[in-house]
């Protein structure tokens, strides 16, 4: 059972994912940030999309400075510091009344901490879980996390109808609440076993070069991700002349399928090495992209969000997985932070880049675009020498009959 199983994690760890949760689902101001800048700010939408692409660079830097601060400070360090920088620069948005460019930096100062809080979490599921926990413990993070993505719009939704204070007001106690959390109940860094993982990193020919190329070839899965957020409100609305609120049905199936299937997924994952489980998860991405380029109507994006929401589970249980299974204690957190940093950078090109193709060609080019993306990403890890799991790589062998005998 899943909830034994759960309960064998570190009290730190399930302190972690709660914290998680309550972060997540308290995170009221970054959906409907854009309508409080414009109805709250009186700035003009243009001025609103400028100034929220321009804060989103926080992401960037945050994923960045998250390595670094794991490393030279500790995880709990990060974490907290993470929490607090969100804190301030919501608090920032809230009650400052400046020029424009104010709430860019304080937009700015809030998404550092975004950008820093998934690494150092992922870090610190590394350092606290052994191999064969560590499966489970990302899903568990995972589903957690989209769960209280799911829940945060509509509380601040409810929040923003009654009062923008009350919705900053939410999410800055929510991060709080979280850092007292993390304070109280998360040790400082563990430093057991750090002998044995850089001598397993440094084992065999090519070091942490096959994790850094793992870590970049997720790109290509990261793309239609992104992609997918900025195409498919357009597609519903411009294209097929749908209903925006039809959008979040897109919404509510993706975190359905990661809440109810996502822990079932783990299970199925078991005993199938990182290899075959990148390309089960390239191939879902492809299958459920390939149902919108064939077949372009509304039900076909519903049955597609389905599909690659069962790719997304994959990717996302298995890279931050492969990193701390084969990294070194000391650059885990500079991995990890480095996989936010790709995230991040799909999040700032991809839509520009969408844009510019819809703009000149339509949605048609868009979509094939995003099919071709996880058919590379496939191509690559086929070619990829990637290790296998930890667990399976560390098993002992067994001992000859002799050696057992008057031992």
């Amino acid at each position: 059972m899943w909830l034994t199983r759960f309960r064998q994690l570190p009290l730190a760890l399930r302190v972690l994912f709660l914290a998680s949760f309550i972060n997540r689902a308290g995170m009221f101001v970054f959906p409907l940030l854009a309508v409080y800048l414009v109805r709250g700010k009186d700035l003009s939408p243009g001025e609103a999309g400028l100034l929220i692409s321009v804060g989103s660079t926080g992401l960037l830097v945050g994923s960045l400075l998250s390595g670094p601060l794991c490393d030279l400070r500790g995880r709990r360090t990060a974490l907290l510091t993470a929490l607090l920088l969100n804190a301030a620069g919501y608090l920032g948005l809230a009650v400052l009344d400046g020029p424009p460019w104010t709430y860019a930096g304080l937009l700015f100062v809030a998404l550092v901490g975004m950008g820093m809080f998934g690494p150092a979490s992922n870090t610190l599921v590394a350092d606290l879980t052994e191999p064969e926990q560590r499966p489970f413990a990302y899903t568990v993070s995972y589903v957690g996390n989209n769960l209280g993505m799911g829940i945060g719009p509509l509380l601040g939704g409810l929040a923003a109808a009654y009062s923008y204070h009350v919705m900053f007001a939410g999410n800055i106690v929510a991060g709080l609440v979280c850092a007292a959390m993390i304070a109280l109940w998360v040790p400082r860094d563990r430093r057991g076993g750090t002998k044995d993982r850089a001598e397993k990193a440094r084992s065999g020919p090519l070091g942490h070069r096959h994790v850094l190329l793992l870590v970049l070839a997720s790109f290509f899965y990261v793309v239609p991700l992104i992609g997918l957020e900025y195409a498919l409100p357009l597609a519903v609305t411009t294209v097929l002349h749908d209903s925006a609120g039809l959008v979040g049905a897109v919404y509510t199936i993706n975190s359905v399928v990661v809440v109810g299937l996502g822990l079932l997924m783990e299970k199925r994952m078991q005993g199938r090495g990182t290899k075959s489980l990148l390309l089960i998860g390239g191939l879902l991405w492809s299958l459920g992209l390939a149902v919108i380029v064939v077949a372009f109507s509304l039900p076909a994006i519903l049955l597609s969000t389905v599909i690659w929401t069962l790719g997304e589970i994959i990717v996302s249980v298995v890279v931050p997985t492969y990193i701390a299974d084969h990294v070194d204690e000391r650059k885990v957190g500079s991995f990890m932070a480095l996989n936010g940093f790709v995230l991040g950078l799909a999040r700032l090109a991809v839509p520009a880049g969408l844009g510019a193709l819809w703009t000149a060609h339509g949605h048609g080019p868009v979509f094939l675009t995003l099919l071709a993306a996880p058919l590379v990403g496939m191509a690559v890890y086929a070619v990829l020498r990637i290790r296998p799991p930890a667990a399976a790589a560390t098993a002992s062998p067994p001992k000859p009959a002799d050696a057992a005998v008057g031992t």
